[in-house]
């Protein structure tokens, strides 16, 4: 079933108790998404997968309930994303001499020195 956006005319008077069980009454059907009610108007509309019959049909048990308008509700299209340039793949400086220096030796190993150093006997 595609989602629809139905809109229909209540005769609620503005009577808070009537509004609420018909909100509890649509809300409760399956596939409902959204639910909004123009107190102004007396309209209701209702958007989701829904069968705007059988909606209506409950609701004519609580107040007056007409179809307006049943209208297919298209999905947002989605725009391109915009190609991304690919990561730069970078690797950490390895120096490959007999004397550089390894913090890791340092600590493993209490008397590792730097051979670079000078020691006076």
């Amino acid at each position: 079933m595609a989602a629809k956006k139905a809109v229909l005319q209540l005769s609620i008077h503005h009577e808070e108790r009537t509004r609420k069980k018909v909100f509890v009454t649509v809300s409760r059907f399956p596939g409902v998404t959204s639910i909004t009610i123009d107190d102004k108007a007396g309209k209701l509309t209702v958007v989701g997968e829904i069968d705007v019959s059988v909606i209506v049909m409950k609701l004519r048990k609580l107040c007056n309930a007409e179809i307006v308008s049943v209208d297919d509700v298209k999905p947002p299209e989605k725009k391109p994303e915009p190609e991304k340039p690919a990561p730069v793949i970078s690797y950490p400086f390895v120096m490959n001499s007999p004397y550089s220096y390894n913090p890791a030796c340092a600590y493993a190993d209490p008397y590792y020195h730097q051979p670079n150093t000078c020691v006076i006997m």
